[in-house]
């Protein structure tokens, strides 16, 4: 049996960028032909002339924060779908409310790749503990459990005592769910006195997995990877067996941007995640996701110890709107990019608002060379473009932390 899920995954750079040349340009176009929202953001863009990553970083970013208002406006889905009712499938509701399509065709949010990688395979039986409420998270693994040939026990949330027993009856050897819940439910099993010996894999996402919970996890004899996934674009990257980052999937592309704006980050910078897919149903061209995470520097050149060539990002790192209110008024991570954008001196800047003496504080510091008139220049844009007075200082280059916050609320109060 292949240790991969197919060709695609050990393809050289110049293979994958040959296939992106030709393909990327085809779903732009298709965006701007049957979606509304993509007719109008991109008609001053010529679909043939994007058959790049560098080229796609001049097109316009849509943040899964407009989303809600997008949908107002034009519901159900902001005019960024090419589907109807009836070519659809399913269409999901998650927190906003943000309504997800899902379209016709097998394993649709891409998830079999991720799950082959975690070692799952025909003839599995598998535990899903994802919610099959309105959400599509359940829906997202089953969907690749089903196209690997695994058979899926629909457990959903909650229940835990019903969840354990069922578990116990049927021997499942995969589990699919937030690493939390599957922490719950071995130690309602341990607390029940059931011994679930069968359970040897996981594939668990929704949250942050941490290192102390994974080696929890291989204690007991389960092997848990990861696998990095949102509502509108599935799966985006997965773990393997090498542990070194998360592989881009196959079917997407992903770009590291400084929050706030659509500018790619220097590699090995923490940034967004903005996502352009190639599911013709929904294809969000550069969307972002609101997550921060960065490209694995030497990822770029040297293939994953498991033999994967895709790059490779270090995972979920918090979450890049950093929107705050100071003195009653939203500050925005767009306006601080404003700001850097008047100002080509500026190499990197972050925002700190503090309340001294219960008195918000905007503190704008610049990685800039000090010239005269420069921070008092920096000062009156903050102002204008903020309506708010700031203090700016001027610190050296790479004294800022390299963790993709552009606003930082320090305010204390206890």
């Amino acid at each position: 049996m292949s240790k991969f899920f197919d060709a695609l995954e050990t393809r050289t750079a110049d293979e994958r960028e040959l296939a992106l040349a030709t393909r990327l340009p085809q779903q732009i176009a298709h965006a701007k032909a049957n979606a509304a929202y993509f007719a109008e953001s991109l008609k001053n863009f010529d679909a043939a002339a994007i058959t790049s990553i560098a080229a796609l970083a001049a097109l316009p970013v849509v943040r899964k924060h407009d989303l809600i208002e997008l949908q107002k406006q034009r519901p159900p889905f902001g005019g960024l779908a090419a589907a109807q009712w009836g070519q659809l499938g399913r269409v999901f509701s998650s927190p906003g409310p943000i309504y997800e399509p899902e379209g016709r065709n097998a394993d649709y949010w891409r998830t079999a790749r991720a799950l082959y990688a975690a070692g799952f395979r025909a003839g599995d039986l598998v535990h899903n503990s994802f919610s099959y409420h309105m959400t599509p998270g359940a829906w997202i693994l089953e969907a690749g459990a089903q196209a690997l040939g695994c058979t899926v026990f629909p457990a959903g949330v909650g229940q835990t005592e019903q969840q354990v027993a069922a578990m116990a009856d049927l021997a499942p050897n995969g589990y699919v769910g937030t690493p939390s819940f599957l922490r719950i439910l071995l130690e309602k099993a341990d607390e029940l006195g059931i011994k679930l010996p069968a359970l040897t894999k996981a594939l668990v996402s929704g949250e942050a997995f941490l290192p102390p919970v994974r080696d929890a996890l291989l204690a007991r004899g389960i092997a848990g990877y990861q696998a990095y996934a949102t509502a509108e674009l599935g799966v985006i990257a997965y773990e393997t067996e090498a542990r070194q980052g998360l592989v881009i999937d196959e079917g997407v592309i992903v770009e590291i941007v400084r929050p706030g704006t659509g500018d790619p980050v220097a590699l090995g910078e923490v940034g967004e995640v903005v996502v352009t897919t190639f599911n013709t149903d929904y294809p969000l061209i550069r969307f972002g996701t609101g997550d921060l995470s960065a490209f694995l520097p030497d990822s770029l050149t040297n293939a994953s110890p498991c033999g994967r060539t895709n790059v490779r990002i270090k995972g979920w790192m918090g979450r890049a709107d950093q929107t705050t209110k100071v003195k009653g008024m939203f500050v925005h991570p767009e306006q601080v990019a404003a700001v850097v954008k008047r100002h080509p001196e500026i190499a990197r800047a972050r925002l700190v608002v503090t309340n001294p003496d219960s008195s918000d504080v905007m503190t704008l510091r610049c990685e800039a060379t000090a010239s005269e008139g420069l921070a008092l220049a920096i000062g009156e844009s903050v102002r204008e473009l903020t309506k708010l007075r700031g203090v700016v200082e001027l610190v050296a280059a790479g004294s800022l932390p390299n963790d993709g916050k552009v606003i930082a609320d320090e305010r204390k109060y206890d």
